[in-house]
C-alpha cells in the first residue's frame, strides 16, 4: 500500500478487510485484462486430413462422438460456408499456407501434371513465398508445425525454411510408402523413424503440441497441426478401436476429438486460454464412399461440388468471439493469413497478391459483417470449373471424370445453383437467372486472366520451388560417430 495515494490509503482504511480484498481482487482482474488484451493472441490451426463436413457433431456427425468439438462450437463460432480452396492435399495446403490460390504460386499441380506433390518431388512450395508462419515469426511469434507437411520433402521446401521455428511430422500422405522406401518421420530435416508407426502418430503429435503449448506459454505463438488423420489408410489409436459406431473412421475421428480435449485442457491449465484463437477445419472433403459423410452436400475428395471443397470449420476464442453462434458468409483458408496478422499487429506481404482477406469481423460477430469475397473459385488442378458470388455457384467448365482428376472430357454445360435454397445442387436454375450466370461469367473469366486455367497462362502466377535433383527425406539417417 505505500504506493497508493495517501487518499487512497485513507479511503482504505474506513474499509472493512472484505472489502478491501473484494477492491483488491477486481483490480488484478483489471489488470490480467488488460494483459490479455495487449498481448498479441496465440493461434492454433489444427488441419484434418480428408475430414467430412458430417464427421463431426457441430455438422451433424450420427455415427461417432466428438464431445469436445461440440463443447467447443457452443463456446464458439461454426462457418458453415468456409472453404478449402481444392479437394485435394497439396493446393490445399499451399492456400493456408500463403493465402492465396494454388494456381497463384504454381502448387496446383506437381511437376508430371499429378494432382498431388509424391516423394522425390522436384516441385515446392517456393522459398520466397511469404507463410503465415514467417508472417508471425517476424513479429516476435514462436512456430511450430506438428503433423502432415506435403508441400515438397527437399530440405529447401521444409516447414524450418518456412517460418516454423519447429516440425515434427511425415512430410506427405500417410499412403506414400513405396517399396523398399518406408514412410518416415521427421524432426526438423532428419528422419527419426522409418517406417513410421502410424497407429501411435496423433498421440505423439498431441503430445508434441502440448509440449509446444507449455514451452511458450509466456509469449506469442502459432501451432499449425496437419493432422494425418483421417487419410487412409486408417491407423487409429488402440486405445480408440472400437470406441464408434463408424468403424476405423469413427474411432480415428474420436481420437482427433480426444486430441482437441487435450490441446484445450493445455490452454487452460496454463492459463492461456483467454488469450489464444483455435481453429479447426480440413483440407478438403470426404471420400465418402469409402469413409466419412459430406451430408447434406453432393459430392466428395477430387470434386469440386461442395462435398469436395466445402468443410466443416470451429472457432473459438473465449471473450472474444461470441459463443454459440453460426455465420454462412463465404470464407476460406486462403483468410486465414491476413486475419491473424492483423490480429497479431501486422500486416500480409503487400509486395505480392493476396488472395485472402481480413475475416475478424465476421469471427467476432460485428453486426452487419459479410464476406469480404465478390468471388469464390473452384479449381481442379489447372482447370477453372466453378465460381461462387454471394448465394450463386456456376460450374463454367466439366467437372473431370478420369480417377487421377485428369483433363475432362465431352461438352461445357453451364449449370447455375442457389446454394441457399438448394445445397445439395440439384436443380440448374441457369435459364431462369440469365442476368447472374452472365456476371459470373464475367468474375470467371477475371480469374482466368489472372490465375490462369488449364493451358492459359495467368498474369498474377508466380512460379514454384523447382530442385533438378531431389534429395527427398526417405530413410532414417544414421546416428552421427561419436
Amino acid at each position: 500500500m505505500q504506493h497508493l495515494p495517501r487518499f487512497a490509503i485513507a479511503f482504505m482504511c474506513q474499509l472493512s478487510p472484505l472489502r478491501i480484498m473484494a477492491l483488491m481482487t477486481l483490480a488484478a482482474a483489471s489488470i490480467t485484462g488488460a494483459a490479455e488484451t495487449n498481448r498479441p493472441p496465440n493461434f492454433i490451426v489444427v488441419f484434418c486430413d480428408d475430414l467430412g463436413y458430417a464427421d463431426i457433431g457441430p455438422f451433424g456427425a450420427q455415427r461417432h462422438a466428438t464431445p469436445t468439438l461440440d463443447a467447443m462450437a457452443q463456446e464458439g463460432i461454426r462457418l458453415t460456408d468456409f472453404y478449402s480452396t481444392c479437394s485435394v492435399c497439396t493446393p490445399s495446403r499451399s492456400s493456408l499456407m500463403t493465402g492465396c490460390y494454388p494456381r497463384r504460386g504454381n502448387m496446383h499441380v506437381d511437376e508430371r501434371n499429378l494432382c498431388v506433390l509424391f516423394p522425390a518431388a522436384r516441385k515446392g512450395l517456393h522459398p520466397d513465398e511469404v507463410t503465415v508462419a514467417e508472417v508471425l515469426h517476424n513479429v516476435g511469434y514462436a512456430t511450430a508445425c506438428i503433423g502432415k507437411w506435403h508441400l515438397g520433402d527437399h530440405p529447401d521446401f521444409l516447414p524450418t525454411k518456412q517460418g516454423f521455428d519447429h516440425y515434427f511430422g511425415i512430410p506427405y500422405s500417410n499412403d506414400m510408402h513405396r517399396k523398399p522406401v518406408p514412410l518416415p518421420l521427421l524432426r526438423n530435416e532428419t528422419v527419426i523413424e522409418a517406417p513410421v508407426q502410424q497407429d501411435t502418430i496423433t498421440k505423439r503429435y498431441t503430445d508434441e503440441a502440448v509440449a509446444f503449448i507449455r514451452a511458450n506459454k509466456d509469449r506469442p505463438f502459432f501451432l499449425y497441426l496437419p493432422h494425418t488423420a483421417v487419410h487412409l489408410p486408417l491407423f487409429p489409436g488402440k486405445a480408440f478401436h472400437g470406441k464408434s459406431r463408424g468403424g476405423k473412421y469413427g474411432d480415428w475421428v474420436e481420437e482427433i476429438d480426444w486430441s482437441m480435449g487435450r490441446l484445450l485442457e493445455t490452454l487452460r491449465s496454463e492459463g492461456i486460454d483467454r488469450q489464444t484463437l483455435v481453429l479447426f477445419t480440413s483440407d478438403n472433403g470426404s471420400y465418402r464412399e469409402k469413409a466419412g459423410s459430406n451430408a447434406p452436400l453432393r459430392g466428395r475428395k477430387g470434386r469440386t461440388d461442395e462435398g469436395g471443397m466445402r468443410v466443416p470449420c470451429v472457432a473459438r476464442w473465449p471473450g472474444r468471439i461470441p459463443a454459440n453462434t453460426r455465420s454462412a458468409a463465404v470464407t476460406s483458408t486462403i483468410d486465414l493469413l491476413p486475419t491473424f496478422a492483423a490480429l497479431a499487429g501486422t500486416t500480409a506481404p503487400a509486395d505480392r497478391t493476396i488472395d485472402g482477406r481480413d475475416i475478424w469481423p465476421i469471427l467476432n460477430g460485428q453486426p452487419g459483417a459479410s464476406s469480404p469475397h465478390e468471388a469464390f473459385y473452384y479449381y481442379q488442378m489447372d482447370q477453372l470449373q466453378a465460381v461462387r458470388s454471394g448465394r450463386w455457384k456456376l460450374f463454367v467448365s466439366l467437372e473431370s471424370k478420369k480417377r487421377n482428376w485428369g483433363k475432362p472430357e465431352g461438352k461445357t454445360e453451364l449449370k447455375l445453383f442457389d446454394l441457399v435454397a438448394d445445397i445439395h445442387e440439384d436443380r440448374n436454375v441457369a435459364t431462369a437467372h440469365p442476368e447472374v450466370v452472365a456476371r459470373l461469367l464475367r468474375l470467371a473469366e477475371r480469374a482466368r486472366a489472372d490465375l490462369g486455367d488449364m493451358e492459359r497462362p495467368g498474369t498474377g502466377q508466380r512460379p514454384a520451388g523447382w530442385v533438378d535433383k531431389p534429395s527427398p527425406r526417405l530413410a532414417k539417417q544414421p546416428a552421427a560417430k561419436s
